[in-house]
């Protein structure tokens, strides 16, 4: 069973501890200061602990911290060089990383949906091996990317989900103005999101190809469409992924400046 050390548990890292533990094939480690961030894996956890030399133990390291404490971690950090390293803090240069450890360094982007088996994150290229590759597959689908490409997957893909929960909440609000109970909107509305999101996965069609299978003519849909074609709704959507891309690219050069 591979060992996994977690450093980090708030939402992220949090979310990395319960999406192995549900796997079974992970021995998982939780690291943090906070009592309060170690109490809310506990029950997911191998082993919860405020020592950071625990990672040492472990063939897999994930360091989910915010981008400003990485630096610390790292310098307490010893880790050898047959560890592998997953870094996630956003904006924060694998190279930057690497220069701070003997471990290999893979950085990665992924979501909170890790927690449920759904994830969808992005990798380097550089230091990624199946060992790695086989974590990210446990809990999700990722993709092997340029460094170069880390900040708009970190947009898409990162901030990605709150784009997603704004546009279920407002079909919800469409189906409690409609009539039905706040429950009943949002279970719907949320699976339709999941269905839709499968489909786009798993079917050979194109996201338009797939618009236009449920566009009958003269139909229901067809009429909302027509309301969201002459919007501009996509654009709004555009300009949410470029603006977290660009804080993205912001936080990287705060390290390039170090």
């Amino acid at each position: 069973m591979t060992h996994v050390s977690v450093i980090g548990c708030g939402n992220m890292g949090g979310a990395f501890v319960k999406g192995l533990a549900q796997t079974g094939a992970y021995e998982v480690t939780a690291i943090d200061l906070d009592p309060e961030a170690l109490a809310s894996v506990a029950d997911d956890a191998d082993e919860t602990t405020d020592d950071v030399d625990a990672a040492r133990e472990a063939e897999i390291v994930v360091l989910a911290v915010k981008p400003k404490a990485v630096s610390a971690v790292l310098a307490d950090l010893d880790l050898r060089p047959d560890q592998s390293l997953l870094t996630i803090a956003a904006g924060v240069p694998r190279s930057f990383v690497a220069g701070e450890t003997d471990a290999t360094v893979v950085r990665i982007m992924p979501n909170l949906a890790a927690e449920t088996g759904d994830m969808a994150a992005a990798a380097t290229r550089t230091g990624i091996d199946d060992d790695v590759r086989e974590l990210l597959d446990a809990v999700g689908e990722f993709v092997e990317i340029d460094e170069e490409l880390m900040d708009v997957s970190t947009a898409v893909n990162g901030s990605g989900p709150a784009f997603a929960f704004y546009l279920i909440d407002a079909m919800k609000e469409a189906g409690i103005d409609g009539g039905l109970d706040p429950e009943q909107a949002e279970t719907l509305a949320a699976q339709t999101f999941k269905g839709a999101a499968e489909t786009v996965l798993r079917d050979d069609r194109s996201v338009s190809e797939l618009i236009d299978a449920v566009c009958s003519p003269n139909g229901t849909t067809i009429e909302g469409m027509e309301v969201l074609w002459d919007s501009d709704a996509d654009t709004a959507v555009v300009e949410a992924v470029e603006a977290a891309e660009q804080r993205s690219r912001e936080l990287a050069e705060a390290f390039d400046d170090e």
